[in-house]
Order: structure tokens, then C-alpha cells, then sequence
């Protein structure tokens, strides 16, 4: 099976061909970062307006780039939610209506299954059950995977998210949109234990999040401080180790809780270097294992949602002619997949 995979639900235009037998065959990927840095973030109708601009054209090369046609496409797969509405409805617009055109199924795909499927794509593939650590701009989650779509939440943020904590505090501090990769890039040279941050919620037995409150002392330290590039860079080291060392905390507690000996970890964040090596650190120590998708799919990407399609149009599931989206969208609410990924 040949399925086309569609994400708009932000900021990324992303487009990928997954084939069943051959796996990923080309993806195109198209970030609007320029068009958004004049404003520190992203603005929702200039998103959307992009994503009509470029869809189709991405399209059109991921084709040529994986030697297909549409005549050759078995399936289309998009992103229905959650994410921004109009950017939502442009990618699900567009996969529905070239679905009816070919007259082959259209499968409506969660976002962050998508992440959380990410992994599934390497080599060596996890296998349920195990812990999945889903940590992006948007969300900050801990599921219990017991199979492909059988997923429990075990805990989450309740304020912001990981990687939105780590734009805002990067944008408090003067850093460029997108702040957070500019942030752990200043980290590289600051000084371990010039300042110390709290770890909000490890002293808490549950696996909730919460990250507002280190923001607050981030801003504090900042105004308190010099300003300087030192300043700067010690302050976001301090940052990112209390942020990396709070989410590892609690996996390990999730781990434990679940009864996994696996984690996954898939989103934006997960392609923090700190982060990886204090988890892989971490399991290593308990006799478990940590998996990560390449870094080219933690973020966004086209190749998340043709891959999760593929697996929801395999068990039997399409989606009516009408188009729609949820831009809030619970994944433990998901229908069940099976687990085999033949």
C-alpha cells in the first residue's frame, strides 16, 4: 500500500510517500520560521494562507522525488487535529479532495499518534507495550502504549508545554524566533551551577507537569543578572537542565508505574542532544531501553502522518467525504490498531 501523507497543522508543510513494502519513500518538508520571526511567533492566518501556497508544490516534488504519480497513490492520509483550525483545514482540504479525485480512502490522522509513531519507522522498532514521552511546542505528555492505538494517559502538563517553556523563556531573554533550539545552542557554553533552577512537581508521587512557575524564575534571574552573553548562557544551561531533568524524572516514575522496560520519546524536544543523553543515561541504569526518531522527524514532517495513515487504512478505517478537523483532539480517545507492522 501506497499512501500519501499530508501535515499542516502549523507552522511545517510537510509531504511524505510511505510504502508498505519499501518503507519511506520521499518526503518534502517546507518551514515557515522567515515568514514568521518578524512577529516572535507564529501568526495563525499567515500559517494558513503559506500552507495554500506551498501544499500543492510539495506535492508535486515529493512525487517526482519517489518516482510515483498520483495514479500510483493507494491512500491519502492527513492531519485532522490538533493544531490551528485554518491550517488544519487546508491540509485535510487538500488530502480529501485528492482521495476523491483518485478514488482511494482518506484517513484523518492524529498529530501526536503521529509523533508517537515517528519511532516506529527506524530500523528497529519498538515494540508494545512501552512509555511513550510525547514533548513539543504544543504538548507535554506521558501515554501508556499498550498496543498500536491503545493508548493511556498517564500524565501531562497542566500549564505549558516543554517546548513552549523553552520559546517563552528564550524570547524573554532577547533570543530569536524559534527560541528554543536558540536557547539549548546558548546553553552549549554556559557554566554548570551558576545558577540552579527548581525541578517543579518531582517531589509530587503523580506524572503531571508543570512549567510556568520555572519561567517566572528564569525571568527573575535574567533581570537580577548582568544581561551579558555569560548571563545569557549560564541562565539558559540552568534553564534547560532543570526542564530535561524534570521530564526524565518522571519517565523513569512512569516506567516504574507501568511496568515498561521501554520509552519512546517523539516531538520537537526530543531532538534536544541534553535530553537524549540524560534519558538514554538514565535507562541504561535500570535496564531499559529509550528510543528516539531520527532528528529529521522529530519535528513536523509528512513522513509521521503517511506512516500512521498507512497503519489506521490497513485496520480498515477511512474517513466520509466531508472534511473536518479538531483542532483539540484526545489520543487516548483513538480507535485500536493492531499491533503487527507487517
Amino acid at each position: 500500500m501506497r499512501v500519501l501523507g499530508i501535515e499542516s497543522s502549523c507552522d511545517e508543510t510537510g509531504v511524505a510517500l510511505y510504502d508498505s513494502a519499501r518503507g519511506l519513500l520521499a518526503q518534502g518538508l517546507y518551514s515557515q520560521i522567515d515568514l514568521h520571526a518578524a512577529y516572535g511567533g507564529v501568526v495563525p492566518e499567515l500559517a494558513s494562507r503559506d500552507h495554500v501556497r506551498r501544499l500543492l508544490p510539495l506535492i508535486q516534488q515529493t512525487l517526482a522525488d519517489s518516482g510515483l504519480t498520483l495514479a500510483d497513490i493507494d491512500g491519502v492520509a492527513y492531519t485532522a487535529g490538533p493544531g490551528l483550525i485554518g491550517a488544519l483545514m487546508v491540509g485535510a482540504a487538500t488530502g480529501r479532495a485528492i482521495a476523491w479525485a483518485l478514488d482511494v480512502p482518506a484517513v484523518a490522522v492524529h498529530h501526536m499518534e503521529g509523533h508517537l509513531l515517528a519511532p516506529l519507522l527506524e530500523d528497529e522498532p519498538p515494540e508494545p507495550p512501552f512509555v511513550a514521552l510525547l514533548v513539543s511546542g504544543g504538548h507535554t505528555q506521558l501515554m501508556r502504549v499498550s498496543a498500536l492505538g491503545d493508548y493511556t494517559l498517564l500524565g501531562e502538563t497542566l500549564d505549558d508545554a516543554a517546548g513552549e517553556a523553552f520559546d517563552k523563556t528564550a524570547k524573554l531573554m532577547g533570543l530569536p524566533y524559534p527560541g528554543g533550539p536558540q536557547l539549548a545552542k546558548a546553553a552549549l557554553a554556559g557554566r554548570p551551577g551558576a545558577y540552579t533552577f527548581s525541578r517543579p512537581m518531582v517531589n509530587r508521587p503523580d506524572l503531571d507537569f508543570s512549567f510556568s512557575g520555572l519561567k517566572t524564575q528564569v525571568l527573575l534571574a535574567w533581570q537580577k543578572s548582568g544581561q551579558g552573553a555569560q548571563d545569557m548562557a549560564d541562565i539558559a544551561l540552568a534553564f534547560e537542565q532543570a526542564v530535561v531533568d524534570t521530564l526524565a524524572i518522571k519517565c523513569e516514575r512512569a516506567l516504574e508505574q507501568a511496568d515498561c522496560s521501554r520509552l519512546v520519546v517523539a516531538g520537537g524536544v526530543g531532538a534536544n542532544r541534553y535530553l537524549r543523553e540524560q534519558l538514554q543515561a538514565r535507562c541504561a541504569r535500570r535496564g531499559a531501553t529509550v528510543h528516539f526518531p531520527r532528528l529529521e522527524l522529530c519535528t513536523d514532517n509528512g513522513a509521521m502522518i503517511a506512516f500512521a495513515g498507512y497503519l489506521r487504512l490497513r485496520a480498515g478505517q477511512s474517513e466520509p467525504p466531508a472534511v473536518a478537523c479538531r483542532p483539540r483532539w484526545d489520543l487516548a480517545g483513538l480507535p485500536p490498531l493492531s499491533p503487527a507492522l507487517g
